[in-house]
């Protein structure tokens, strides 16, 4: 009896362990940048002016609060943008509030997420089913601070619609098309109704068994251990900082702030929006330049 006693006080203690443990890890990101401009004509302090906009947008610190079961995921510290004095830089920095979340929260074990996000002036709580990632494991390894990480690969599909390029593409598009047609706005093509561009990526993800968990910076996750370090197209995140089993732990909960929608619906806003700006870029003179400034010629 007292041998049955002592394993069901093990038992017990061993879930308590597991249900209270939690971590934190911070991730830093950083995107590569298209240099070229469009070839359009510019100075070296105008090119720098564009940079520095973009680096303030691109380059964050995420901290990711983790248990067992789900996940937080936020930005560690709000920043204002530089150089966006003025109604086309306003413009551009309501656009990319749009595609950075607030507030991620995630729960593996209910397959479910919830992303808070902050989009032209109006507060939105995405609610949706966690995505599936085929992950291919690969036999490479490597170190990340103190912690053996193993390579694991998979794609990834992303709408263009909010790609920088493609929306200057578009823009150009229209404007030359109105330009040689001699037409007026009502009667030229709308560039917009095209198909929608869906490219796959691939995303190489390096994850540690050392910390038993199968969560992962933002969307990512399902792999057997933490991911430390996730490559994306030209952005990468990388773990800097990890806190295991602090004094204090935070309650991981689903945020609940802003208008309630799913990923679907929270997508054709945005299009709908970026639709709008690609038509005002587009009647803009061509000395002016399009979307990023500039003159073309």
């Amino acid at each position: 009896m007292k041998t049955i006693f002592t394993l069901v006080i093990i038992l017990i203690t061993s879930l308590t362990i597991a249900q209270e443990f939690q971590g934190k890890a911070y991730y830093f990101s950083k995107t590569g940048m298209d240099m070229d401009f469009g070839g359009r004509q510019m100075s070296e302090d105008q090119k720098k002016a564009i940079v520095d906009r973009m680096k303030s947008a691109l380059e964050k610190t995420f901290v990711l609060t983790f248990d067992k079961n789900a996940a937080i995921y936020k930005e560690e510290s709000q920043l204002e943008a530089t150089g966006t004095v003025g109604g086309r830089g306003v413009r551009r920095g309501a656009l990319l509030s749009g595609l950075t979340s607030n507030n991620y929260y995630k729960n593996i074990q209910e397959g479910v997420y919830s992303d808070q996000r902050e989009f032209y002036g109006k507060n939105f709580l995405i609610k949706d089913s966690l995505s599936t990632y085929n992950w291919n494991l690969v036999n490479e390894s490597k170190k990340i601070g103190n912690y053996t990480c193993f390579k694991a690969t998979t794609t990834k599909k992303v709408n263009a619609t909010m790609d920088w390029r493609e929306m200057r593409r578009k823009a150009r598009k229209q404007r030359d098309q109105r330009e040689k047609s001699n037409v007026d706005q009502a009667s030229a093509t709308n560039v917009t109704d095209e198909p929608e561009i869906l490219k796959e990526i691939e995303v190489t993800a390096w994850y540690t068994p050392e910390i038993p968990v199968n969560q992962g910076p933002g969307v990512y996750w399902g792999l057997p251990g933490l991911i430390l370090e996730v490559q994306e197209g030209k952005t990468t995140l990388l773990c800097n900082k990890i806190v295991l089993n602090a004094k204090e732990i935070e309650e991981i909960k689903s945020p609940t702030k802003g208008k309630e929608v799913s990923q679907a619906e929270f997508d054709k806003i945005t299009k709908k929006k970026v639709e709008e700006m690609i038509e005002q870029f587009s009647t803009q003179r061509r000395g002016r330049g399009g979307i990023g400034g500039g003159r073309r010629n």
